[in-house]
């Protein structure tokens, strides 16, 4: 590890092992004088050597060396976000770099470098990613260049850029991709489900000419006999429906799983369904909830409201307090006038917690349609298909197995009152709350 003499002067590691070696054979010297005049002589040279990459290195302007760092202007939140750094080398001679950019303390990344050779006249560039595991703000510190020339016996230290931050919004990469395959119809390649339609619960869209595989039942008889061949009727989705996220911010959402918590999954998939509803012509809305109601945003279907969501989302802060599903139903009768889709991303672990809210959420679902999505843990599943090596063993898994089982029977409690629900693990939630939400409108529930 290189030593700091000044602000920008470094000794390498190159210079203590030659000057250790040095001090060996001037103390060797002692013992004969051919040895000890040998040692002057290297000696001598070393100094040599120094003073020449004092001046090659420190006799230059800085600007014959130049690095540059691209960054997004926001990040997205548990996904790989990608950083650009240039380095342009205008020095006489090959240079040897090592750059040390100081990253967030999010990140925790105490040992990161990179290391690279440039020619002269040569720019090289490089990319990494982060992946940040929770929104806010990301304070990027300088970028630090550390430059050696051949003979590296000292290293020259030179700064680049400012402290800059990046906001990491929700994971609005993921919106775009789920974006780009519904515009070209090809959610199936995300993991999206193809709905079997049922019946005709659509609205009339146009009467057009009839084409090999067309449902004979859609058939229009009065306009086949105007036109002299077969007509049929053509329907669309039913447009602005209500779509309403409902995210728990309360304890039982602090879990975490691979590095994020439950309530950034949630996070997440909620500013993609907002997105994929309001691409069916669908409206949008959002409301937080802990102790309290934190936020709503009405719903809407214009250009201002995904971003109105988006920055809503971005800004929750919470302590993950005791959930009160009062405070919610109590905005939901205020703020919602007509029937919606109200999806509930929550977590429960036993069936008796499921229980102590059912009767808000039955309150809800008589007025709305109701779709409770909530949180396999990944973690027992694992333990659940371990085989146990001895009595304890045995007993954590017959545990796991009993809080797996009380997952599904919580299924089966909500069905029993009309709610639906989705049991998904976290890194699948947002594909499993578009499948439900896909379906639900295919099938004419909302």
């Amino acid at each position: 590890m290189a030593i700091r003499i000044r602000n920008h002067v470094y000794f390498t590691p190159l210079f203590y092992y030659l000057l250790g070696a040095l001090v060996f054979f001037l103390a060797l010297g002692q013992f004969g004088e051919f040895i000890f005049l040998l040692s002057l002589m290297a000696l001598g040279l070393f100094a040599v050597l120094l003073v020449t990459e004092c001046l090659l290195l420190f006799a230059r302007p800085k600007h014959l060396f130049t690095a540059h760092r691209f960054l997004d202007e926001r990040f997205s939140n548990g996904h790989d976000n990608n950083i650009k750094l240039i380095f342009t080398n205008d020095f006489p001679f090959r240079v040897h770099i090592k750059a040390i950019d100081e990253l967030p303390v999010q990140f925790q990344k105490r040992d990161f470098s990179i290391k690279r050779s440039l020619r002269r006249g040569e720019t090289a560039r490089v990319s990494y990613t982060v992946r940040p595991r929770e929104r806010g703000g990301y304070w990027f510190g300088h970028l630090n260049v550390f430059i050696k020339s051949p003979l590296q016996l000292l290293e020259r230290r030179l700064r680049y850029g400012r402290n800059t931050m990046v906001k990491v919004y929700p994971a609005f990469q993921e919106m775009r991709q789920f974006e780009m395959m519904a515009i070209s119809n090809r959610l199936t390649e995300m993991g999206i489900k193809k709905v079997r339609r049922l019946g005709h619960q659509m609205e009339f869209d146009q009467i057009r000419e009839y084409t090999k595989g067309d449902d004979y039942r859609t058939i229009n008889w009065k306009a086949t006999a105007r036109k002299s061949h077969l007509m049929v009727n053509q329907y669309q989705d039913e447009k602005s429906q209500q779509v309403i996220s409902l995210i728990n911010m309360g304890r039982t959402m602090q879990m975490p799983f691979e590095g994020m918590t439950l309530l950034d999954y949630a996070i997440n998939a909620s500013l993609v369904l907002s997105k994929i509803a309001m691409l069916k012509h669908d409206k949008a809305g959002l409301i937080t909830f802990n102790n309290k109601v934190r936020s709503i945003i009405n719903p809407q279907r214009n250009s201002k409201q995904l971003q109105l969501i988006m920055e809503a989302l971005y800004k929750q802060r919470t302590q993950f307090e005791e959930q009160s599903m009062d405070a919610l139903y109590s905005a939901v009768r205020r703020q919602l006038h007509q029937r919606s889709l109200l999806v509930l991303f929550s977590n429960y672990e036993s069936l008796s917690a499921a229980r102590r809210q059912l009767p808000t959420l039955k309150k809800m679902a008589r007025d709305h349609l109701l779709v409770v999505v909530f949180f396999e843990n990944t973690e027992l599943t694992k333990l659940t298909n371990e085989r146990a090596m001895d009595i304890e063993g045995i007993y954590i898994k017959t545990i796991a197995e009993k809080v797996a089982y009380d997952k599904k029977r919580i299924i089966l409690e909500f069905e029993r009152y009309g709610i639906h629900a989705v049991l998904t693990p976290p890194k699948d939630l947002t594909v499993e709350t578009l499948n439900k939400y896909l379906a639900l409108k295919a099938r004419g529930y909302i």
